[in-house]
């Protein structure tokens, strides 16, 4: 592999500072896209087990263990800070009368702070996406411009050494547009992993959101929404 001319160790060694530092830029962003896809994706797979537990929830004979069968060792569950919220909501409102929130009534306190609980949890599901959105828009073109830039070099080294042969073109040439391969190989995984956690969170909102609602129900009325149920 190393007497290779054309390979990925001449590339390393020929080319100058620019296309070492796209190279290296590539693979950072490579590093942090497959980070973010890996953690992410082994979170909402703990959130969808997790989800699981919410229809159980609702067969226990008190709220208090309810909440224990929604709590996480990790605390990550939405579900679990969700009820959570709920619950100290209404406590709130109960024991601060007197306050100005007090004259509101408790319908609307308790959709409020469901509310904030619910952006919470969609913020915490969509951290890290936009690195993902970031790599897989910009990735393709970081790779054209190292390829760019080592096509240049190539022609000015023709140029000056007079030799327009294949042999002296190949090989330049060849080694410039491995950057935009590079680039695509950083991007694609990119946008399908921004796709399947967008689409992944999506049914989860979805569950927060009918988790949400029969929370409120349950606060107002004693009992969930039956249509969600």
């Amino acid at each position: 592999m190393d007497s290779n001319p054309y390979g990925l160790a001449a590339m390393w060694t020929q080319g100058d500072w620019v296309i070492k530092a796209v190279a290296m830029a590539l693979l950072a962003m490579s590093i942090a896209s497959w980070t973010v896809i890996v953690t992410r994706s082994l979170r909402l797979i703990g959130i969808k087990k997790s989800a699981a537990a919410v229809d159980q929830f609702w067969h226990t004979h008190s709220f208090a263990e309810g909440l224990q069968v929604l709590a996480t060792t990790d605390g990550g569950n939405p579900f679990h800070h969700l009820a959570l919220e709920a619950q100290a909501a209404v406590n709130h409102h109960s024991n601060n009368r007197d306050d100005l929130h007090g004259q509101m009534n408790l319908a609307d306190w308790l959709s409020e702070a469901l509310r904030g609980a619910m952006d919470d949890a969609v913020e915490r599901l969509q951290s890290g996406l936009s690195i993902l959105a970031s790599v897989g828009s910009t990735a393709p073109f970081v790779g054209l411009f190292g390829t760019v830039w080592g096509i240049y070099h190539a022609l000015v080294g023709i140029g000056v050494s007079g030799q327009a042969s294949i042999d002296k073109v190949a090989g330049p040439v060849g080694e410039a547009l491995i950057m935009t391969a590079f680039g695509l190989a950083v991007a694609i995984p990119a946008v399908l992993g921004y796709n399947a956690l967008t689409r992944g969170n999506k049914s989860i909102v979805g569950r927060l959101n009918r988790f949400s609602r029969q929370l409120h129900a349950y606060f107002l009325t004693g009992s969930p929404l039956k249509n969600d149920l």
